[in-house]
């Protein structure tokens, strides 16, 4: 496979049959007068393909959403089509305008662009109504006044059919004239449903006589009481589709059951010359399964509203802004998404797989830092007092083209704690008595002996350096030595707050079986710590990523870093210390 050769899988069998076969492309303008932003997919339409992603704005986007944009987004690009970015904006009681600006701001993040082709599920909604009416006067469609109870016990079961409701042959006249009154605000929620007439003994549950329209008083985000009914999303998202001359409708498996009524109503309004043929075609693929995460919306609203997490755009929550925050990259998820591909089978995705994607491009482009996370002070008792001098590191040891930086040295540093041990246990080649070690960019060192306080808590490490082994210059490389570690000029460093991140469960799973989700969750997922940072950290701009040198990828926080004072997040690190372990 060459470099610009995209995998196959079975998605694009399928769209590269139809374009062998020009299913599309007589595909016609339906032809009616609508709203003016129909126009865009009308006559003259040159786009092979047309996808769409269309997310419901009552959350924000998650890992599984990304999965979807980086499909629907890359089949129009690679196939020279279209990809409209839609709201499914139907259910006025859980949706809000915060939620629709947050999905465009995750969309443009993760590197997707739908030009002119930003759509609205309630820009449609009157041809959604008049489409409605024609189904009634077609009998293809009914007045239902039964309860919400009545209605769900009379749809059977999987093995049961369904029971004719008693409404179901009501007149196409009354009918009618309930919906126009239903549409005129005269009865109260609940008070009747339009339900499609098909076959209540269909062995799918989907077909059994399915609501299409729904009475809801309340204000929408974008049409405010204009509507006090509003199409059911199943009834919906074909007209959607059609209207705006889709050719492939991608959803998840979930959604397969469904597809019966979408081919269903889109070929009735198709006699009922509403649109014209060929209909989209909805083809379903695996949803997203991610080890250690849960991407139902219902729980993480839960780990929101109960305060488990600090907010949707929490580091550790699986949502995109939470994703971006944390430090990872629109690089990482697209390459992700590319390696994993499509399937129709559902299976799990280790979440370390996400993680190494985004290790790969951080390890490309994060520029290299000095941060000394648990300090411990070094004293160099044979460096003279108040002498200071530069020593340089490379800002990426791959990209020479990058430079070097420097980086001050002087009498007193700070080091890791870890890097240093009264008793050295077998294998260990960092710091004790008696040991050398090079203080990495700078100067060959032997370490004295250490400095406790009255308790016994060692407070300094103590050593001396040899003057003629600095890093880079003549001689340096006559010394041999197994151990090399980091450091800062205690002078010149500066502190900062560093939020160590890690994955929110701890189980596998969460929440399998009859477990209760929130009993797997990790109680170590943060550890917020007052590090030593390199002067060059200082300034760093909110979204800035480094790469902490042994210590992994970090991200200044875009929401609480400010200028002379960052707040750091760790991405991921270095390694992923949880297949290591057995976490």
């Amino acid at each position: 496979m060459s470099a610009t050769e995209k995998p196959s899988n079975f998605i694009r069998h399928l769209i590269d049959a139809d374009l062998a076969s020009g299913r599309y492309a007589s595909r016609r303008w339906c032809g009616q007068p609508g709203p003016a932003v129909l126009q865009k997919v009308g006559a003259g339409d040159t786009a092979k393909i047309r996808t769409r992603f269309p997310p419901e704005p009552n959350g924000y986007l998650h890992f599984g959403h990304a999965k979807s944009i980086c499909l629907n987004f890359g089949l129009a690009r690679d196939y020279g089509g279209a990809c409209h970015l839609r709201f499914d904006d139907t259910n006025p009681e859980k949706e809000d305008q915060e939620y629709v600006d947050a999905i465009v701001e995750s969309v443009r993040w993760l590197g997707f662009d739908w030009g002119e082709h930003l759509y609205y599920a309630s820009g449609y909604f009157q041809w959604m109504y008049e489409f409605a009416e024609k189904l009634i006067e077609a009998g293809e469609a009914y007045v239902d006044s039964q309860s919400a109870e009545a209605m769900r016990a009379g749809r059977g079961t999987l093995t049961a059919p369904g029971v004719d409701s008693p409404f179901r042959n009501r007149g196409v006249t009354e009918s009618l004239d309930l919906f126009r009154r239903m549409k005129a605000g005269e009865f109260p929620d609940g008070a009747h449903v339009l339900r499609a007439k098909i076959d209540m003994a269909s062995g799918n549950i989907s077909l059994r006589d399915p609501a299409i329209y729904r009475i809801r008083h309340a204000e929408h985000h974008a049409t405010g009481t204009a509507w006090c009914i509003y199409p059911m999303y199943t009834f919906a998202h074909p007209i959607e589709d059609a209207l705006e001359n889709i050719t492939h409708s991608i959803c998840t498996l979930e959604f397969e059951d469904q597809r019966p009524f979408y081919d269903w109503l889109l070929t009735r309004l198709a006699r009922l010359g509403c649109i014209n043929p060929p209909p989209p075609q909805q083809i379903e693929f695996a949803r997203l399964n991610l080890s250690y995460t849960v991407l139902s919306k219902r729980k993480l609203i839960q780990l929101v509203t109960e305060g488990h997490v600090g907010g949707w755009d929490d580091p550790r929550l699986p949502t995109l802004v939470g994703a971006r925050r944390r430090g990872f990259t629109p690089e990482g998820f697209r390459r992700f998404a590319e390696m994993i591909g499509v399937s129709k089978s559902d299976s799990w995705i280790d979440i370390g797989v996400l993680e190494d994607c985004q290790r790969e491009h951080l390890n490309e482009t994060a520029p290299r830092r000095i941060a000394v996370l648990d300090p411990l002070k070094l004293v160099i008792d044979n460096y003279p007092a108040g002498q200071e001098e530069e020593c340089h590191a490379p800002n990426h040891p791959q990209k020479p083209e990058w430079g070097k930086r420097p980086v001050p040295f002087s009498r007193e540093l700070w080091i890791e704690r870890e890097d240093f041990m009264e008793t050295p246990a077998k294998g260990y080649f960092r710091l004790f008595p008696g040991n050398r070690v090079r203080l990495r960019y700078g100067f060959v060192i032997e370490c004295t002996g250490c400095e406790k306080d009255e308790c016994g808590n060692l407070v300094a490490v103590h050593c001396n350096y040899f003057t003629d082994s600095k890093s880079g210059t003549p001689g340096a490389d006559t010394y041999k030595t197994k151990g090399n570690i980091h450091w800062l000029s205690a002078p010149h460093a500066v502190a900062a707050e560093v939020r160590l991140y890690d994955r929110l469960f701890t189980a596998l799973a969460p929440g399998a079986g009859e477990r209760d989700f929130l009993a797997d969750l990790n109680p170590e997922s943060l550890r917020v710590i007052t590090a030593r940072i390199e002067p060059a950290l200082v300034d760093a701009a909110a979204e800035a990523r480094f790469q902490f040198e042994r210590h992994g990828y970090f991200v200044a926080d875009r929401k609480d870093s400010r200028p002379g004072a960052p707040v750091f997040n760790r991405a991921v690190t270095l390694k992923d210390s949880w297949g290591k372990t057995g976490k």
